[in-house]
């Protein structure tokens, strides 16, 4: 009897799932609340306090490109959301090996976790921005002739450089993000 009952409890689903035609899944929702950049920006800030007690096993063995992290409002305001996209994702580029040499060269363990949190955290931001379909931007091979740079030659300085670009055009680019806008009738 158990079995007549669980075949026909079968046939109903399948019926059923035939019937409403379940379509394809629905793509990934953007990622539009700030908390959880807020969450990325703490995260650095810790980088950088521990960065400032480390006594040992802390420095940067070389300098590193880096992106400006100043915004001055309105230019940031007068260009257009792909020329604002280009500049973050470039920023983003030049951070990720920054961070990945600061990673070989610290010694010190503690920091070391910090350091991994925050490559792990722009990885993290590049899949937001894909989710709020920015345009992908590959920059040129070299950071040589990037506009926009400068070089650091301290992890202290890097890892302030990191928090200031979260808080500033990271923060402004998805603050605007067209699939974050609410329609407004």
């Amino acid at each position: 009897m158990l079995q007549k009952t669980g075949r026909g409890l079968l046939a109903l689903l399948l019926i059923l799932l035939e019937w409403t035609r379940p379509g394809l899944p629905s793509p990934l929702r953007p990622i539009c609340d700030l908390r959880v950049l807020n969450h990325f920006i703490k995260e650095a800030r810790d980088a950088e306090v521990a960065m400032k007690s480390c006594r040992e096993g802390c420095s940067l063995s070389e300098s590193v490109t880096v992106p400006q992290t100043r915004v001055e409002l309105d230019a940031w305001e007068k260009k257009n959301a792909l020329e604002q996209a280009q500049e973050v994702q470039t920023g983003l580029w030049l951070l990720k090996p920054a961070l990945s040499l600061l990673q070989t060269s610290v010694t010190n363990t503690a920091l070391l976790s910090h350091i991994d949190n925050s490559i792990r955290n722009l990885l993290s931001i590049s899949a937001v921005l894909r989710s709020l379909n920015i345009q992908e931007f590959t920059p040129p091979a070299s950071a040589a002739g990037l506009e926009g740079t400068w070089t650091v030659s301290s992890s202290t300085d890097l890892l302030q450089v990191h928090v200031n670009f979260l808080r500033g055009k990271v923060r402004l680019l998805l603050l605007d993000a067209q699939a974050c806008q609410q329609d407004v009738s």
